[in-house]
């Protein structure tokens, strides 16, 4: 089993490392295997919806979205975190997932889904919801914890001072473990629920 972690940070060593260093840990407890990937550093434009994805099976830009398609098919959970910009995700981030999500095609469905916010002070239950928009539209369960996974701190290495932040993450991580192998189980005993065929409707008409 394995869990994909996507940093959303531009600083590789910052507070959202530190937050999810402490999920790895307890992943590693629970003999779940992860993979970090630094997002918030690299150069990733928007999605222009152009839609070349539908034929070519993936993002007309060849960059870090069509490198990490794979391993999100792979995966069996996906941990998407990010620091705190007025009230929202890192940019970077957000063009990175709207390309990620809708120029990969195969079933998302039961791959369970957590997100995780760092900011100095507010802020933080809004990019909250924000990030778990993804995961809501695709048919993946969302982790949850003690309280919103968030953790608080703004100069390098403040996050390690939070103490409740970083007890939300341990438990978020057990908690999401503790789903991804309910669900493994699940799919061995009853399989996936059946999926019907998208039924696509326009406001206007």
């Amino acid at each position: 089993m394995k869990v994909l972690m996507i940093n959303g940070s531009p600083r590789v060593s910052g507070n959202t490392s530190i937050a999810l260093k402490e999920m790895e840990a307890v992943f590693a407890q629970e003999g779940i295997e992860t993979e970090t990937i630094q997002i918030g550093n690299q150069a990733i434009r928007g999605c222009i919806a152009c839609n070349t994805c539908a034929q070519k099976g993936q993002c007309v830009f060849d960059d870090a979205v069509n490198a990490v398609a794979p391993k999100f098919e792979a995966c069996d959970g996906l941990v998407i975190a990010s620091p705190v910009y007025y009230a929202s995700a890192n940019g970077t981030l957000i063009s990175f997932l709207d390309r990620l999500f809708y120029s990969t095609h195969f079933s998302k469905a039961m791959k369970v889904g957590a997100s995780v916010v760092v900011a100095r002070r507010g802020g933080l239950s809004a990019t909250f919801d924000e990030l778990n928009k993804y995961f809501t539209i695709a048919g993946m369960p969302v982790a949850s914890s003690q309280y919103w996974n968030s953790v608080h701190g703004r100069a390098p290495g403040e996050a390690a001072q939070d103490a409740e932040g970083l007890q939300t993450m341990r438990v978020l991580a057990r908690n999401m473990s503790f789903l991804i192998k309910s669900i493994a189980l699940g799919k061995e005993t009853y399989g996936l629920p059946e999926a019907e065929a998208p039924q696509r409707t326009s406001f206007i008409r």
